[in-house]
């Protein structure tokens, strides 16, 4: 067993959120105060294997940094942002187990990107939990992502906290800082979402595109979609899920974060 395993009686869910806009951590919203108390909820993990939206490669890749950076991958926002620094301890034992279960590269140099950090910030906030990186692959479907996750499973009894972060709904084309009111296809695109992990439909979320006529809008592109494949696989076969957070910011982005747990988990 790697040097990062504490067996637990019960494993971690693995977990999807929505990290929002970069300015998370500044503002005051029903978003940013469920991702502060999420920590707490939750408990405390080993390690953390977080998967994020904003690392994007051809193949999987996981982060063996001892000490990875607080990347700032974002531009025009407010300088107190670029000042923060999430100092969290790398996490290069579970970098290796993550390569042996699922193949991926090491880059020993990658640090932590927004979509890593900025809700790490708020749900553990002393940053001394050791934490590696997961890429997602836009090239690829989100069926591949769930079987990408079902390879991590194991890692939830070593006491690893699988948290996936992307955006539930995610079109910057319809963002509007500080607006209210949520087009009928964002609403709608939740709305299916929230019914097919319920159900858990493993073949209507790997076809997401085409089970849901509102896919295109709610997700311009992939990249904030495919960390939830991951953590919903992450939870084997038949994945139960569990809705922690609903609702909108800025008009398009969909704020929505669920755990997911097996039946076998006791």
């Amino acid at each position: 067993m790697s040097s990062f395993a504490q067996p637990s009686a019960a494993p971690f869910p693995s977990v999807f959120v929505s990290h929002g806009a970069p300015t998370l951590v500044l503002e005051t919203s029903t978003g940013r105060d469920f991702l502060a108390g999420l920590g707490h909820r939750l408990g405390r993990p080993s390690a953390i294997m977080a998967v994020s939206a904003h690392w994007t490669t051809r193949g999987p890749a996981v982060s063996g940094a001892t000490a990875p950076e607080t990347i700032h991958d974002f531009y025009g926002f407010p300088d107190a942002l670029y000042r923060m620094r999430y100092p969290a301890p790398g996490a290069p034992a579970l970098a290796d187990r993550v390569a042996e279960l699922t193949g991926a590269a090491i880059d020993p140099a990658q640090g932590l990107d927004h979509g890593a950090w900025v809700p790490l910030m708020l749900m553990y906030p002393d940053a001394d939990i050791p934490v590696a990186q997961l890429s997602v692959m836009p090239h690829r479907s989100a069926a591949d992502h769930i079987a990408l996750g079902r390879r991590l499973a194991s890692l939830r009894r070593d006491g690893v906290l699988i948290l996936a972060s992307g955006g539930a709904v995610h079109n910057l084309r319809e963002f509007r800082f500080g607006g209210t009111g949520t087009a009928a296809w964002a609403t709608g695109f939740a709305g299916w979402l929230d019914r097919t992990l319920e159900a858990g439909d493993t073949q209507a979320l790997g076809d997401w595109l085409t089970a849901s006529p509102d896919a295109r809008l709610a997700h311009p592109s992939d990249e904030h979609f495919l960390p939830l494949p991951v953590a919903f696989g992450a939870a084997g076969p038949q994945p139960r899920t569990e809705r922690l957070h609903a609702g909108f910011e800025h008009g398009s982005l969909g704020m929505h974060a669920y755990a997911f747990t097996s039946g076998d988990d006791s």
